[in-house]
């Protein structure tokens, strides 16, 4: 009687359900935050973390107003949501805009599997910079949360 060995899977195969289960897990994460972002207003609860460099600086950073302003679009309320960090709504114009041509791409089969090339990433480094120096003169005083 002879013990036929054990079946390992490809590579590939294990790596396709590790990646599925990294983004079901993100996936969810992100809805219990927005959950908790959706219930527990951040301009009345304190238990979300303030923005450290404006506590020392007394500056806005290009992040300050994002939890008002996803809580803002939580609730359909998009002129808020700019008000609060206009850059968040350019961000996710962009993350959906680059989503949608990632999925078009991977149908026809041509994605070169870069989501987001550096050089995009070097021109958003520079956008959030001007936008966090804009907002702290008193011209772009309107950018302030």
């Amino acid at each position: 009687m002879t013990i036929a060995p054990p079946q390992i899977s490809p590579p590939v195969a294990a790596a396709r359900s590790a990646r599925w289960r990294v983004g079901l897990l993100l996936a969810a994460l992100a809805l219990g935050l927005a959950a908790l972002i959706f219930f527990f207003n951040p301009a009345t609860h304190q238990f979300y973390p303030p923005c450290q460099f404006h506590r020392v600086t007394g500056l806005n950073c290009p992040g300050c107003g994002m939890t008002r302003a996803i809580y803002a679009l939580l609730h359909g309320h998009f002129t808020a949501a700019l008000r609060d960090n206009a850059l968040l709504l350019f961000l996710l114009a962009i993350l959906l805009g680059r989503s949608a041509w990632v999925g078009v791409q991977k149908r026809r089969g041509r994605w070169n599997g870069q989501i987001i090339p550096a050089k995009y990433l070097w021109l958003l480094l520079l956008v959030a910079l001007v936008f966090s120096v804009l907002r702290n003169l008193p011209i772009g005083n309107f950018l302030s949360p």
